[in-house]
């Protein structure tokens, strides 16, 4: 099981991750895109992704809009692989704005 990052590292890692935000445990973004078949292709993309990782974020679909909520469970917070995972998301190319 991963470890749960101290507050101090949540904070900066945020800094570094542009856009997203912390509520309770949970960091999420929402991402834009020009429609619903670019939304799903992404979320696609970060399906794969969390595969990988084996580590799963909550997805909403709005249209042209995707939530993404990461947190990790076991650890009762957030861990590193939610940092990773949510770096990827903001790198896999032709996503929309954040």
């Amino acid at each position: 099981m991963a470890a749960r990052l101290s507050d101090d590292v949540v904070a900066t890692e945020l800094e570094r991750i542009d856009g997203w935000t912390l509520d309770n445990d949970v960091i999420a973004k929402e991402f834009t895109f020009s429609g619903f078949s670019a939304a799903v292709a992404f979320v696609v993309e970060v399906a794969i992704a969390a595969e990988k990782a084996n580590h799963h974020p909550d997805i909403d679909i709005r249209w042209n809009r995707v939530r993404l909520a990461l947190t990790t469970h076991d650890a009762g917070g957030l861990t590193q692989q939610d940092i990773d995972l949510a770096t990827v998301a903001d790198g896999i190319t032709g996503h929309g704005s954040g």
